[in-house]
């Protein structure tokens, strides 16, 4: 899992019936602390947490635990959003997002 912030969307006609009707965002994965980005941005579906451009997001990584959250275990997917950031706790230190 990592946390990231959403820079974009991905857009598809044609897709994986188990993926109709899902989005596929943008997600750069951040520094939860100081917002500094720590790699290239990866193409993750919405697992139904309705984050957008912005959204600082916790991201799995791990097509098995995806293929859970959809409910379909023959999903092709790998990278999901199961969760909007509101504040992350560390070291003694807080960071709001909400």
């Amino acid at each position: 899992m990592f946390i990231g912030e959403v820079v974009g969307n991905a857009w598809g006609v044609r897709r994986h019936p188990s993926l109709q009707g899902q989005r596929l965002l943008l997600v750069r994965p951040i520094d939860p602390m100081n917002e500094k980005p720590l790699g290239e941005a990866v193409l993750a579906l919405d697992g139904g947490v309705d984050s957008g451009p912005g959204s600082v997001v916790l991201v799995m990584d791990e097509g098995g635990s995806g293929r859970q959250m959809l409910k379909d275990d023959k999903a092709p997917v790998r990278t999901v959003i199961c969760g909007i950031v509101d504040q992350v706790f560390c070291l003694g230190r807080v960071k709001r997002y909400a």
